[in-house]
């Protein structure tokens, strides 16, 4: 079942841009998520390498899952 809420890892509450770098990242068509922090983890970046990237896809304005 679909998990929009909460980080499938940690429980933290989960925000549209964790749910769309998620999507961007890993599984376009994902029904589960992990937070910013837990995602950096998983990919073994830092979370500042996270955010960064959710910044450059929202000032790109050519990723439909950030506008």
């Amino acid at each position: 079942m679909s998990n929009f809420a909460t980080c499938k890892k940690c429980g933290a509450p989960l925000g549209q841009d964790d749910v769309a770098i998620y999507k961007k990242l890993v599984l376009r068509t994902a029904d589960e998520f992990l937070c910013i922090g837990c995602l950096a983890d998983y990919l073994g970046v830092s979370k500042e390498a996270i955010e960064a990237k959710i910044r450059y896809f929202r000032e790109s304005g050519v990723c439909a899952l950030f506008r």
